[in-house]
């Protein structure tokens, strides 16, 4: 069983699409980031960068205690060695996973999160800001279109974790000032995963923790006002 501490934010997506795709057994416990939730003790002792995701895998593969995990790509890496599934198995078919994961951690999540935050959150428009990072986020569409231009139907191979890495940063393309028109090869890739019934449900559980907006006027010094003080 897999203890999945969850909010509905693009990254903690990224884990329900794999949970879901692969059939593994597991159980969410909601982490309201909007409230804090967060910078509880018990969730700091899993997650010491207060951020979700996280998992426990009580069930570890070497029959030791169980693992706790943080940061969205390394529990996507974790749980594909886990299961042997959603990541190719030969050097070269998995290192072709790896950069696309890497490549969205330090890429199109932090520029598509800067243009969320300056275009949507920040108390001040900043036209250079909005600007900057709304053209990054646009030459990096641009670059999984090209990688995707050339017939293939997943980023790396068959179906799996450099896709579903991916794909929750694209499903807010209009509030990244994106038209997926402009991107035809990475619009087709991305109908071709919201029409997978694992998407589908992992979406549709979203819908039962929360649909209220994760940025209020309540929540932005929870989200946006934290430094080194607030490290406990």
């Amino acid at each position: 069983m897999i203890d999945l501490y969850y909010w509905t934010t693009p990254n903690g997506h990224k884990v329900t699409l794999f949970l879901e795709e692969a059939g593994l057994p597991y159980r969410i416990h909601p982490v309201n980031i909007s409230k804090g939730e967060q910078f509880q003790p018990e969730f700091l002792r899993i997650a010491p960068n207060n951020r979700i995701p996280a998992i426990v895998d009580n069930a570890p593969t070497d029959g030791g205690e169980p693992i706790a995990l943080f940061e969205s790509g390394a529990i996507l890496l974790y749980l594909a060695d886990k299961t042997g599934l959603h990541i190719a198995q030969d050097l070269r078919g998995r290192n072709q996973a790896l950069q696309w994961l890497f490549w969205q951690m330090g890429g199109l999540g932090p520029m598509a999160g800067q243009n969320h935050h300056f275009a949507l959150y920040a108390p001040e428009k900043l036209p250079y800001a909005i600007e900057r990072y709304v053209k990054e986020t646009s030459r990096l569409y641009g670059v999984l279109n090209k990688h995707l231009s050339d017939g293939r139907e997943y980023i790396a191979g068959d179906y799996g974790i450099a896709d579903m890495a991916c794909y929750p940063w694209v499903v807010p393309y209009e509030r990244q000032g994106q038209r997926l028109e402009d991107f035809p090869h990475l619009a087709a890739w991305f109908h071709r995963i919201a029409q997978r019934p694992s998407v589908l449900r992992a979406y549709q559980l979203a819908q039962t923790i929360n649909v209220a907006p994760t940025v209020n006027a309540d929540s932005r010094s929870v989200l946006f006002g934290q430094d080194a003080k607030t490290v406990r």
